[in-house]
């Protein structure tokens, strides 16, 4: 009897534990006979686009290390190799003979694209792909309307994703990976990871805890103060949020082990309305996954194609305001804070991407998607799906946005989510010794005041780059195309 080999093939879910596809190439081979392999391919075909210092090529790198550590204490180990995934990966299946790639699912339109030729060439060599369900709770057609239609609005989906869960508790049992772990091809030897150098990106330190035990890390801190987090998350000075986005971009945690213990934690009445709020903020990720796998012309149109009709602003003026929001000089200090914030660290709070994003848009006019694509180049968190479903959001284009006419207010946001400018103070040090008053809209106080605590518009921080009363008007004009259809 033919001996069937298989390959799990990571790609975002760079982890050794509760794992789908890596349970399914375990479960499914033979015991004592067969092997499973595990590899990662730096795929040269997403790598050619980024910048030689990403950040986020070091937290992969400290994560696949993590992974490969974790793989082997099962008896296993990580393969990795460089090139492109949609060669790599057939030529890997016939050099270790294996009869099946397992991996988990990806929901992004050029994923789906480059998993179909793979498939497509493992199927010439008489080998086949299996995808499974790892990254989201639910998936593709598992929550509809009672119509058996997509929801394109979160609150009911929220209750119908709740309903199906209640009725399936089992959806959230977690991959034993360990009880098949003898199936594991054993390590040939010490780690074959390569140094980030090797494939041109420069080595250093992740930006943040990385890995399965960076993940768990922040995770246990964070419920030491979930029960609070309904409250604070608004307060980017409070640091109240949980910090697994990457985590979950990059799989090195489980979508299941977080639910299931936010729900663990709400059924004992021990985390609070916390508890239920940040549950909530996971069910968005599904929901954004799922207008994205249904609509995938999202990636590059409004979800409401009515709005493809709003003509923005181009050309020299429009270009100088671009480079003013990109780089933190707009006048604005809470928008200039959040931009300092996602281009030192990689980092922005979640209230500040709402704030920011409406800056450009609508005090702006500038094109929500030149906004996407700056938050794709500069978050480690960054997810198609999530990032795109946040922006039309803030740009009233996509599903369940805010109504194209709400237009926020860049100096009471300021007010009312860092009142002491807390924020502010931390990442604009120029404007330190302005008391919490005057912080929020220093072009209000007197030169002469100013110059008092070592400010001088124009030199030391800039004028704000528009009116908001005006730009305001400006705005409600140009989406008046759509005020019939909306």
């Amino acid at each position: 009897m033919k001996i069937s080999n298989s390959l799990v093939w990571f790609r975002r879910d760079l982890r050794a534990f509760d794992h789908a596809a890596l349970y399914e190439a375990l479960a499914g081979a033979r015991a004592g006979a067969a092997h499973v392999y595990c590899a990662f391919i730096y795929d040269t075909d997403i790598l050619d686009a980024l910048p030689r210092d990403d950040a986020r090529l070091r937290f992969i790198h400290a994560s696949l290390a993590s992974l490969d550590a974790g793989l082997r204490r099962l008896g296993g180990c990580l393969i990795v190799r460089h090139g492109r995934a949609v060669e790599a990966i057939p030529a890997l299946a016939s050099e270790l003979d294996v009869e099946t790639v397992h991996v988990n699912t990806d929901y992004e339109p050029s994923a789906v694209e480059r998993d179909a030729l793979v498939a497509e060439q493992l199927a010439r060599q008489g080998k086949s792909l299996l995808s499974h369900k790892d990254q989201v709770i639910f998936e593709k057609d598992e929550v509809l309307t009672l119509a058996g239609q997509p929801f394109s609005v979160f609150t009911p989906y929220k209750n119908a994703w709740l309903k199906r869960l209640a009725a399936r508790p089992e959806t959230l049992a977690a991959y034993p990976v360990d009880s098949l772990a003898h199936a594991l091809a054993p390590a040939p030897g010490p780690s074959a990871l390569p140094p980030l150098a090797a494939i041109g990106f420069e080595d250093g330190a992740p930006p943040l805890p990385a890995g399965m035990e960076g993940a768990e890390q922040l995770f246990e801190a964070f419920l030491e103060d979930i029960a609070d987090y309904g409250r604070a998350r608004d307060f980017p000075a409070e640091d109240a949020t949980s910090r697994l986005s990457a985590h979950l971009r990059f799989g090195t945690t489980s979508i299941r082990h977080l639910v299931r213990t936010a729900r663990q934690l709400i059924d004992a009445g021990a985390g609070g309305a916390g508890a239920t709020t940040w549950l909530s903020e996971l069910i968005w990720r599904d929901f954004y996954a799922m207008i994205l796998d249904r609509h995938p012309r999202v990636a590059t149109r409004a979800f409401k194609p009515a709005f493809d009709a709003v003509r923005w602003e181009e050309g020299p003026e429009a270009e100088e305001l671009f480079a003013a929001w990109c780089e933190g000089r707009t006048g604005y200090p809470l928008v200039d804070a959040a931009m300092a914030q996602l281009n030192r660290t990689g980092f922005m709070h979640n209230r500040l991407r709402m704030v920011t994003a409406s800056f450009l848009v609508k005090d702006l006019g500038i094109d929500w998607r030149r906004g996407e694509r700056y938050f794709a180049l500069k978050l480690n968190d960054y997810d198609l799906a999530s990032n795109n479903g946040g922006w039309q959001w803030a740009a009233s284009t996509g599903c369940d946005a805010q109504p194209w006419f709400r237009i926020f207010n860049p100096v009471t946001q300021s007010q009312k989510f860092d009142a002491k400018g807390e924020f502010i103070r931390r990442w604009v040090p120029q404007l330190a010794r302005l008391d919490a008053k005057e912080i929020h809209a220093p072009w209000a106080l007197a030169p002469e005041k100013l110059a008092e605590k070592g400010v001088v518009l124009g030199e030391s921080y800039p004028w704000p780059v528009v009116d908001h009363d005006k730009a305001r008007k400006r705005t409600l004009e140009r989406f008046g195309v759509v005020k019939k259809e909306s």
